[in-house]
């Protein structure tokens, strides 16, 4: 029969249902955080983690011990301090026990215990663990009341609430976890650096992070590796928080196929699942997101990892581990968090803060296992000086206890006649006969003496903060010496971000655009070095009223800067343009550029740097210059920037950077040029028109302009297919503003001039028409004649229709590609009509009424 309820009792609780929940959710966050996901910042473990290493302990499976049964161990782990399931204890042990995962494993294993391929542990019933040496450090003072105990789950028994850790393990194995609302991520770090920093701290407690940091370079990985840049170390040993960025080990070596290369990854980053990282490589190859890999093969063994990436014959190696370290996890971050358990409360540590925990907390440690060791000096103490009161009495104590009925009455007797204590009493009542020998004697004696000496020293530690700190250091030291290693991790300087760059080679390329506006990019090598006068190769298919206006050759990474005829410039990589074969023609401009409609591109301007002081020279074609600095135009917004005023009517013609201390020689249309000093026009900002370069004449235009020396060599082509080499120096030196001498005789034989180029002995020269055709000329073989001379035929034009030059650019020589080889042995007589010149093999000088004849 129920009990019934006083007649006071309330017989209902209202509770606001808001405050319950938050209540219950608090509670039950506290409970994950504090008891479940987060270690504790002075022993660096969790909850869990403590158990399975205090219950190995009382089972007394310590290094040198045979192995036992892990599923013994979880068994007395669950059954006695962790009620939860056997799959999480066992799954701790096992993260214990790999070298993959932590840089100090704590507990020794035999059987199969899991691979950085992911492959999971055998079940606990066929493994097999004992503690390390390094686990017994954690807890050799637990027996010398050095740490508070607390009820186990059911209160039968008493565990640990912490353990007395010598060393700073959450430093030195990192920990990772999820609790509710907040996680840590701390990376495991070397051994020796740590305790060299804790010796320093010791010396030095007013030390900074910045002061740590030379001793601690940065977290050491169990895997190796290399660490990128120290921006993210500092940021996390100073907050608390940081993005470490992580590289693999990656080798180039030569393939057992004598004409190819292979990468060879030996070293992978932390927590990256090898099998994984090849099936992922393997992927990106299916879906040809990465070319020129032949074969990927899995070399490990006991003697350490391999990994071959074997490439393709036409693969350059440093591309391609530029590409498996952007879209593999071959290159990694590790998120630094160090949210640690202190004083029963989640916080974010830095270094010096994670260490000065540990620090005070093994002050603590020494202190008490000082006062335990104390106590049980002066107990011994007590005894000894009873043993020796007891053998200069030993004849009456003798007769005493002969006298007495029980064990108790003498020693009872023993207190009262001779005024010894119960321990005393005790001790003496247990003393042997053998100890009455004048051996014995002495032992007790220097026993006594011996204690004495230790009660004296233990008082002197917890006398002195220095004695106590002297202790610490010196067990630290011994510590260092019995486990501390070397580096696995390097740490290198950080190459920046990688970005889709780094995977491009930096080969040359030639990029033509044409009147219609399309662009394309092409490689060198398509184009092989002919004589003059030769028909040439199709460079570009254009439709009938198209012809090219632009050719030039850049670099992959080079910054194409579109200058407009309106004053405007765009900027483009030149890996961004379209590839496309010789015979291609290109993509159209308005799809890469936001250009209006009544827009075309004056000038191309191939800029590798736009850093020191380089100035840009800008001409239009009514004779107008500026010089305005280069770096005033590396910040190029996607719709342009207005990169020079013009006046109603006037036009772009080109822009080159311009050296110091140069002189600048300006070419019309009409055949006119005019050489001036450079300085004659003052630097100006991008919002300016310039000033008068060379007066014109009304039906004349400028069509270019170089920077050039006394000693420097113009080529000089017109529209009909004539060029010739002019020496600079027959260019007097004027001032700006004049109309200037003759630079070519123009004549409908010849055209106008649509070209003039700096040129030397060892460039080539690529010559385009109108019509597409493309021809390269060996610079030396076009003859050096006068000023007003007309030259020879630098390419045969066609009749049908009306072929004309349209513009020509300078290729500097270099070494033949295999390709180009190739292609020079091909027969070019069929191709070439040979060279047209006067019949007696002279120059026509052109300009009869010339001052200057060759």
């Amino acid at each position: 029969m129920d009990t019934p309820l006083p007649q006071d009792a309330p017989r209902e609780t209202t509770v606001s249902i808001d405050e319950e929940i938050r209540t219950a959710y608090l509670n039950y966050s506290m409970s994950v955080i504090v008891g479940r996901a987060l270690p504790d910042a002075r022993d660096g473990l969790k909850p869990v983690q403590r158990r399975v290493l205090f219950a190995m302990h009382e089972m007394g499976v310590r290094p040198g011990t045979a192995y036992r049964k892990s599923a013994r161990i979880v068994g007395d782990v669950i059954g006695k301090y962790h009620p939860h399931g056997d799959t999480a204890v066992y799954d701790t042990a096992v993260r214990l026990v790999q070298p993959f995962t932590l840089r100090y494993p704590l507990i020794d294993g035999q059987g199969n215990f899991g691979s950085v391929d992911g492959d999971a542990p055998a079940a606990m019933r066929y493994t097999e663990i004992r503690l390390t040496r390094l686990a017994e450090e954690m807890m050799a003072e637990l027996d010398e009341e050095t740490v508070d105990w607390s009820p186990n789950y059911d209160e039968s028994l008493e565990e640990p609430r912490v353990l007395p850790a010598s060393l700073p393990l959450l430093l030195l194995n990192g920990s990772s976890g999820i609790a509710v609302g907040m996680a840590t991520n701390i990376p495991p770090h070397n051994i020796t650096e740590v305790l060299n920093a804790l010796l320093h701290l010791m010396d030095n407690p007013e030390a900074t992070d910045s002061d740590l940091m030379t001793f601690v370079t940065g977290p050491d990985f169990p895997t190796g590796g290399v660490i990128l840049g120290r921006s993210g170390i500092e940021s996390a040993y100073r907050t608390g928080r940081g993005s470490i960025v992580m590289r693999g080990v990656v080798e180039v070596e030569d393939s057992t196929r004598s004409d190819r290369q292979c990468l060879v990854i030996r070293e992978i980053p932390y927590l990256v699942n090898k099998a994984r990282l090849i099936e992922k490589i393997a992927e990106l190859v299916r879906e040809k997101k990465i070319e020129h890999i032949a074969d990927i093969r899995d070399e490990s063994d006991r003697d350490g990892m391999r990994i071959v990436v074997e490439l393709k014959r036409e693969a350059i190696p440093r591309i391609i581990m530029n590409q498996l370290f952007l879209l593999t996890p071959l290159q990694s971050s590790f998120g630094y968090n160090a949210v640690s358990i202190v004083n029963g409360r989640p916080e974010t540590l830095s270094l010096s803060q994670t260490l000065r925990v540990f620090l005070g907390f093994r002050k603590d440690v020494v202190t008490r296992r000082t006062l335990f060791r104390l106590r049980k000096a002066r107990e011994r103490f007590h005894i000894l000086e009873g043993l020796r009161r007891a053998i200069d009495l030993i004849d009456e104590i003798i007769a005493l206890i002969r006298r007495s009925g029980s064990p108790e009455e003498a020693r009872n007797g023993l207190v009262s006649t001779f005024a010894f204590s119960e321990l005393q009493a005790q001790a003496i009542l247990d003393l042997r006969l053998q100890r009455l020998t004048g051996l014995e004697r002495e032992k007790i004696e220097a026993e006594y003496r011996e204690v004495a000496a230790l009660i004296a020293s233990l008082e002197a530690i917890l006398a002195s903060r220095e004695a106590l700190l002297e202790v610490i250091r010196q067990e630290t030291r011994v510590l260092l010496e019995r486990f501390g290693d070397g580096r696995r991790t390097v740490i290198v300087p950080d190459e920046g971000e990688l970005t889709p760059e780094a995977l491009i080679p930096d080969e040359p390329y030639i990029v033509t655009l044409s009147y219609e506006g399309y662009i394309k990019r092409m490689p060198d090598a398509v184009l092989p070095t002919q004589r003059r006068g030769g028909k040439g190769r199709i460079g570009v298919t254009l439709k009938e009223d198209d012809c090219l206006i632009a050719t030039l050759n850049a670099r992959a990474h080079d910054t194409l800067l579109f200058f407009t005829d309106l004053g405007k410039v765009y900027r483009l990589k030149t890996y961004e343009l379209p590839e496309a074969q010789r015979t291609a023609r290109g993509k159209h401009l308005l799809s890469l550029l936001s250009l209006s409609p009544d827009e075309r591109v004056a000038a191309i301007l191939p800029v590798r740097s736009f850093e020191g002081d380089n100035l840009l020279l800008f001409g239009t074609v009514k004779g107008y210059f500026k010089k305005t600095r280069l770096s005033e135009y590396a910040n190029i917004r996607q719709g342009g920037l207005i990169a020079t005023v013009l006046e109603e009517g006037d036009r772009l013609a080109r822009v080159l950077v311009l050296h110091p201390d140069r002189r600048l020689l300006v070419a019309t249309r009409g055949g006119m040029s005019i050489r001036f000093e450079a300085d004659n026009i003052r630097p100006t900002g991008r919002a300016t028109r310039g000033v008068r370069a060379i007066r014109l004449s009304p039906d004349d235009s400028v069509v270019s302009f170089e920077e050039v020396s006394d000693s420097d060599l113009l080529l000089v082509t017109t529209e009909k297919g004539f060029g010739k080499r002019v020496d600079t120096n027959l260019f007097r030196l004027q001032k700006r503003g004049g109309k200037g001498v003759r630079i070519a005789k123009v004549t409908p034989e010849t055209g106008a001039v649509v070209a003039i180029l700096k040129v030397t002995e060892r460039d080539d020269i690529d010559v385009v028409t109108d019509t597409g055709r493309v021809i390269r000329i060996p610079s030396e073989e076009i003859r050096k004649v006068g000023r007003g001379a007309k030259g020879v035929k630098l390419v045969s034009l066609s009749d049908s229709p009306q072929e004309t030059i349209v513009c020509a650019a300078i290729n500097p020589k270099r070494e033949p590609t295999p390709l180009e080889a190739y292609l020079e042995k091909e027969p070019t007589g069929r191709e070439s009509r040979g060279e047209e010149e006067d019949p007696d093999g002279k120059a026509d000088d052109g300009d009869k009424d010339s001052d200057i004849r060759i």
